[in-house]
């Protein structure tokens, strides 16, 4: 197998990591891990919060695994699914994923950032879609999640990066920090996360995923439907007394 996807769940954080030295790139297998990887943590009961990130100091994900030919594997038809699964199980993940930006992110790992709820981003990271340079097309779509849509058209057309900082101009990342300090920023903000009740995040998740295609009417009738369920629960009535009473909650999940 191409590569892998890691994962550590401790104190409800799940760090999932993709390694395939040295860039990162994605197989055709790995997308299938992905998937499995985020399947299971849609009900798993000691994670709270995702984050995705590249492991070593190269890239982030620089896109599709351009030496993995087997079966021809980046022309077939299942490779579209492959990759529409992946990103589509991290979206629809029940639990927030934060993306650790440490380096390129390009094409497909683009794509990846973009299907994650926000990202945090290494001032060595870049974002691009360099596959015109290589005759294919895609990824464009989802990084429109991210960027304004004039930015993604250039970098379309002419495969142009776009580093940290203009990536937090153009409002794709929640903030840039050193690269030292990635994934000690990363972790902090998952954790701060992760300390909140579990039904509530997961509600959270759900609602946001569902409201985000929806008109205002709509959506906000939505919202409410997720507020009368949270209401019901344990830890929503001991979230209320916690801040009545000036005290840290303490949740049990229910």
């Amino acid at each position: 197998m191409s590569g892998d996807i890691k994962v550590h769940i401790e104190t409800g954080v799940a760090l999932v990591s993709i390694a395939n030295p040295p860039v990162n790139a994605i197989s055709r297998q790995m997308l299938t891990r992905i998937t499995e990887v985020f399947d299971s943590l849609h009900h798993h009961p000691g994670a709270n919060v995702a984050i995705l990130a590249g492991t070593g100091d190269r890239a982030f994900c620089a896109g599709a695994d351009l030496k993995d030919t087997s079966e021809d594997a980046w022309r077939t038809a299942d490779h579209g699914r492959s990759m529409r699964t992946a990103l589509e199980s991290i979206y629809e993940c029940a639990i927030p994923v934060i993306a650790a930006v440490n380096g390129p992110a390009l094409g497909g790992g683009l794509a990846l950032v973009a299907a994650c709820d926000y990202a945090i981003a290494s001032e060595r990271a870049t974002f691009g879609l360099p596959e015109i340079d290589m005759g294919v097309l895609g990824g464009a779509r989802h990084a429109a999640r991210l960027f304004p849509i004039n930015a993604v058209r250039r970098m379309h057309y002419s495969a142009i990066r776009i580093d940290a900082m203009e990536a937090y101009r153009l409002g794709a990342v929640l903030r840039v920090v050193p690269h030292s300090r990635l994934m000690a920023e990363a972790m902090g903000e998952a954790a701060m996360l992760a300390a909140k009740m579990p039904r509530g995040l997961r509600l959270a998740k759900e609602n946001l995923n569902a409201i985000e295609w929806m008109d205002l009417k709509n959506g906000y009738r939505f919202e409410q439907t997720r507020t009368d369920l949270l209401c019901q629960t344990r830890d929503a009535v001991e979230a209320r007394a916690a801040y009545l009473e000036r005290r840290p909650p303490v949740f049990i999940g229910e």
